[in-house]
């Protein structure tokens, strides 16, 4: 069981004054200390009132010194206006160690004067990593004023997905479970979600309209849902999907039918209601990547004709950023700086983190997650797997139960992985061209300052949606 952490009202202090529940920074700099990683500490490990004070708190220190929630909406209409080109926006799944994994974003983000990035969390993530979406938000905001950055903190809601068996047998119950679930994302900070109903796409039917059109009237009535719950001075980037990650390559004619339909159907529900802001598409990739019986990750075959003409179909016709390409995280190194070039939208990118985790682990601790697999996640195991391709398929499932070993990992095991992880972030955020980017966010990107109320601890919180299949990149 975790320790007890006990409210400590002012961690910060005569640096931070919080009077009559308003907070004011005194010392900016006090937030870059040893005190926000006890905050944050507490954020996610303390008992239930010591915890909701601790996030209220990393909330309004955020709000602040300018480190809030934000859409990147406006700044994804300014690239489909052709106002702003030239960079891919990385949108990084953090799964564990996400204070940590945090930290070393933002430092790059700092150092290369970066603002176009993404931190996601997939609705499956959101289950086996234990991060509801309150932990998760607190967490990088912490991060973020740990390591002195300054900016809109773009946080997104990753594959919000509609299971296909369970729309089939009963469809209001599956989209209400989604609906729920942007309920309790938004009210924490997310303000960018993805909306999948890729799975609903039937091919069957005999015209693409037919084949796509469940996909789009849920994509829209999500929308709608969405919209609603949008807080004043808000306008959530939604991203829709036409093709399932790992399936065939999509094509222009199945982005034309989707994008037709949603609008067509948006327009008649809903007449001068924003739509999406960026489309996901299959171009060749998988979720995770495939892994071979060594261990090793086959090659991909990503098409990048394919990606460069639907982004620009995407953003010509449409007016949106441009094509999202899903499952990038364990494409080789020498793929990352053709995505600018082709001017793809954003791309998604979690598996090698977690694999960098992994292998970063002391030995003993691997060997204990892995024995803890071997009993946990033994149904998921096929009879050809071999040890190689099981525990690289299942240890993402450990994240959550080993949470707290991660956390308090050793300061010289966490000072190695700091090293490679900034490395790697500083690699991509350099091949993606979003070094720079932070003077383009500033002049689209105004997010409201949003006070809250401090928590009381009698009071219910918002009630945990469901989650739903194991989807992420």
């Amino acid at each position: 069981m975790p320790e007890q952490l006990l409210i400590d009202t002012q961690p910060f202090g005569d640096a931070v004054a919080i009077r009559g529940g308003k907070v004011t920074v005194n010392q900016p700099a006090a937030l870059a200390s040893e005190r926000m990683d006890a905050l944050v500490r507490t954020a996610v490990f303390g008992e239930k009132e010591a915890r909701e004070h601790a996030r209220w708190l990393i909330w309004e220190l955020g709000q602040h010194v300018g480190v809030r929630p934000a859409s990147i909406h406006e700044l994804y209409m300014a690239r489909g206006r052709g106002e702003v080109r030239g960079f891919t926006v990385p949108a990084m799944n953090v799964r564990g160690m996400t204070y940590d994994t945090g930290r070393a974003i933002f430092r790059t983000a700092k150092r290369l004067n970066a603002g176009a990035f993404i931190l996601e969390i997939a609705r499956s993530e959101i289950a086996y990593t234990d991060q509801r979406p309150a932990e998760y938000v607190a967490v990088l905001l912490a991060a973020a004023m740990r390591e002195g950055f300054r900016g809109p903190v773009f946080v997104q809601g990753d594959h919000f997905q509609v299971n296909a068996k369970k729309f089939a047998v009963d469809p209001t119950t599956e989209v209400d479970a989604v609906k729920q679930l942007a309920v309790e994302a938004i009210h924490a900070g997310f303000y960018n979600i993805d909306v999948d109903t890729s799975t609903l796409v039937d091919l069957s039917k005999p015209s693409l309209d037919e084949q796509q059109r469940v996909n789009y009237q849920q994509a829209v009535a999500i929308c709608r849902y969405v919209r609603s719950l949008e807080p004043k001075g808000v306008t959530i980037s939604l991203g829709g999907e036409i093709g399932e990650v790992g399936t065939e390559n999509s094509t222009p004619e199945e982005l034309r039918a989707f994008m037709d339909g949603f609008n067509r159907t948006l327009r008649r529900e809903a007449p001068g209601m924003a739509g999406l802001s960026k489309i996901s598409v299959q171009s060749g990739t998988s979720h995770g990547g495939v892994v071979l019986a060594d261990g090793s990750i086959a090659d991909v075959k990503l098409d990048l004709q394919t990606l460069e003409t639907l982004s620009r179909i995407a953003r010509e016709e449409y007016g949106l950023a441009g094509a999202v390409q899903h499952g990038a995280s364990t494409l080789p190194d020498s793929a990352f700086n053709n995505f600018p070039r082709i001017e793809t939208a954003e791309i998604h990118l979690a598996t090698n983190f977690q694999n960098m985790l992994y292998d970063h682990l002391p030995a003993d601790l691997r060997a204990e997650v892995y024995e803890w697999l071997r009993t946990n996640a033994r149904d998921e195991r096929k009879p050809k797997d071999s040890d190689e391709q099981f525990f690289y398929k299942t240890r993402k499932k450990a994240l959550g139960p080993f949470k707290q070993r991660f956390w308090e990992l050793d300061a010289a095991v966490k000072a190695r992985l700091a090293r490679a992880y900034d490395e790697k972030f500083e690699f991509l955020f350099s091949q993606l061209a979003v070094g720079g980017t932070a003077e383009a966010v500033a002049r689209y990107v105004h997010p409201p300052e949003q006070h809250r109320p401090a928590p009381d601890a009698s009071a219910p919180g918002i009630t945990a949606a469901p989650d739903d299949a194991d989807l992420s990149d």
